[in-house]
């Protein structure tokens, strides 16, 4: 099989992901960092990759980016530049920072897979679900957005919807990204578990977003602006760029980044994010679907194949009835294969 690349000029602005480090004061066995070295990001390195691309958010993910020695320094740097900027935490780097600094952030997203504190501590360590509900009640009082964001994977597919009612007592929407096995395939969904989650989860609340190419074809909305290997572009703790967060491999090394500026979109890892495969190409989904998570693909190492959640190649017909919530202006809508929901 081959795989189609349709030509993309470079976007007007970037979303921009930064992993400052991969350190993490947890170890959550369905974790995509690599635990077995420490890498950073310099402050140089920032304000190099900030001053080559027009960019209209940054994202701080990854690690737990507080642990980072220059963390502070960081963001003191961010509020002299007109972004947005947001952070994904297990709440830890929100807690080491002063009122002052937490309000650099538009928004902050903090991790929760389970409905309850008993799940939740169980997975992530004691104490986990109090911290995340401390910090995100201390960042609306700060007039700091918040979402919720879990991993949809096999151990919690079924409970989603409880999660996006926990978000809703901070005013917050559940932002879903579907489990990747880039260490292990454990929680890793099967079809049909794909399929029934997205089902349930849209039975019990109202979309704001869906970015999950699949997902969005089968709910018959429209292709998106945006996404992998065009507009976003993620620079790792090692100092390496790549297209999506969960793109394989060790990326492309951050000069050619600073060489390439917007031309990113250009090189072949950026190419091959936008990539079609052949057989999806007669499809009615595609313009929508694109083969379905580019990354997913590469993961399995079937690149040029369908993604192997796609119905349309099972002969099967998923059509999936969505409620639209009222329009919300968060920054990562456009930026990855996510779902965003709220709850009723």
């Amino acid at each position: 099989m081959t795989i189609h690349t349709p030509v993309t000029a470079p976007p007007a602005s970037f979303s921009l992901g930064l992993g400052l480090t991969n350190e993490c004061n947890l170890a959550c066995s369905f974790c995509y960092r690599d635990p077995s070295r420490t890498d950073r990001l310099t402050l140089d390195q920032v304000e190099a990759v900030m001053e080559r691309l027009p960019i209209r958010s940054v994202n701080l993910g990854t690690g737990e980016n507080g642990m980072h020695p220059d963390f502070r320094r960081m963001l003191a740097y961010f509020r002299t530049k007109p972004v947005k900027l947001t952070i994904t935490s297990n709440g830890h780097s929100i807690r080491v920072l002063a009122d002052e600094d937490v309000r650099s952030f538009a928004e902050v997203e903090f991790s929760l897979d389970y409905p309850t504190r008993e799940e939740q501590d169980a997975q992530r360590g004691p104490g986990n679900w109090d911290l995340v509900m401390d910090q995100a009640a201390r960042c609306r009082r700060l007039g700091v957005g918040v979402t919720i964001i879990a991993v949809m994977m096999r151990t919690n597919v079924d409970r989603l919807d409880e999660i996006a009612a926990v978000a809703k007592r901070f005013d917050a929407p559940l932002r879903i990204n579907v489990y990747q096995a880039v260490r292990t395939d454990a929680f890793a969904l099967t079809y049909e578990e794909y399929w029934r989650g997205f089902e349930a989860l849209f039975e019990r609340t109202d979309v704001i977003a869906i970015g999950e190419p699949l997902v969005r074809a089968m709910a018959g909305l429209p292709p998106r602006r945006g996404g992998c290997g065009s507009s976003t572009v993620r620079v790792t703790p090692r100092g390496t760029v790549q297209p999506c967060v969960y793109w394989p491999g060790g990326g492309a090394p951050l000069a050619e980044l600073l060489e390439a500026g917007p031309a990113v979109v250009d090189t072949a890892p950026f190419a091959a994010a936008r990539g079609v495969p052949e057989a999806c190409l007669p499809c009615a989904h595609r313009d929508t679907c694109g083969g379905g998570c580019a990354g997913r693909r590469r993961l399995l190492e079937r690149p040029a194949e369908p993604d192997p959640y796609c119905p349309v190649m099972r002969g099967e017909d998923r059509r999936l009835a969505v409620r639209m919530a009222p329009a919300r202006d968060l920054a990562k809508m456009e930026s990855a294969c996510t779902t965003i929901v709220t709850a009723r």
